[in-house]
């Protein structure tokens, strides 16, 4: 198979698929009937065209009827006085008007024959239409109410095309909430080991840092005084002045140097 041909189905396929998700039933079945009527319609036009004709010809066979009448009164009137040749010539116009009108009932029984026959297949065509009416009407309120349950269940099954596009900007929403909460714990985790610099803190909050650095740097030189005094076996009061003011480490420990040099 060519790469054309190829194509050409593949296109097909698809317009196949767009054509039949396009499709509404229930447009198909008012168009359907609107076919329908536009046919019963030029049916009864037929019916009405023919009639007329009918009676077109109904009007002109009387018309002759009568001037044939008519001819046969002037026979006898100019035969009675005398002119056979006026009689004849009355008869013989008679005789010409009979023959149209013998032409006219043919053309008037096949007219009327014609009549019947699609009269009878407008009252048959009528009925179908009518019987197509119902069922139409049947079928598209079964296709929508079942339309309104499979949008109902597709809603409560969250698979519908609307449903599903909720669902996925929900989803999207908590991951994006869930990246930013994470983002904002590693933030302040970083800020509080002093890994990154707080750019938006002002000096006291630079001076709190340094404070606590000495503190911290103090608490290293009191225990370490603590840890000479045990070794050294000095006196208890020392410990317990280093251990009351974190800031006079330099002081107790010159004070523990003293003793051991009074020994």
């Amino acid at each position: 198979m060519g790469i054309l041909q190829r194509m050409s189905m593949i296109f097909r396929a698809k317009a196949d698929k767009a054509l039949d998700r396009a499709e509404d039933p229930r447009e198909t079945l008012d168009y359907s009937y609107k076919k329908q009527l536009d046919m019963l319609q030029k049916v009864r036009r037929g019916v009405a065209d023919v009639a007329t004709s009918r009676k077109r010809i109904e009007v002109q066979m009387t018309q002759l009827q009568q001037q044939s009448n008519k001819l046969q009164d002037q026979a006898k009137k100019a035969l009675s006085l005398g002119r056979e040749d006026l009689a004849r010539e009355a008869l013989s116009r008679r005789s010409g008007l009979e023959g149209q009108v013998s032409d006219l009932r043919v053309q008037h029984e096949a007219l009327q024959g014609e009549e019947e026959k699609l009269t009878l297949a407008a009252q048959r065509l009528q009925a179908k239409v009518e019987s197509f009416r119902t069922r139409k009407e049947t079928i598209k309120a079964t296709y929508t109410a079942a339309e309104a349950q499979t949008r109902i269940g597709e809603a409560f099954s969250g698979i519908s095309e609307e449903m599903g596009d909720v669902g996925m900007a929900i989803q999207r929403a908590e991951d994006k909430t869930a990246q930013m909460q994470a983002r904002s714990g590693a933030i302040d985790e970083l800020l509080a080991s002093g890994a990154l610099d707080d750019v938006t803190g002002t000096s006291s909050d630079n001076l709190s840092i340094e404070l606590d650095r000495l503190s911290a740097g103090g608490d290293v030189d009191l225990e370490l005084a603590r840890m000479k005094q045990e070794l050294t076996g000095g006196s208890s009061e020392a410990p317990k002045a280093l251990e009351g003011d974190a800031g006079a480490a330099p002081a107790a420990e010159a004070q523990a140097q003293r003793e051991e040099e009074q020994r």
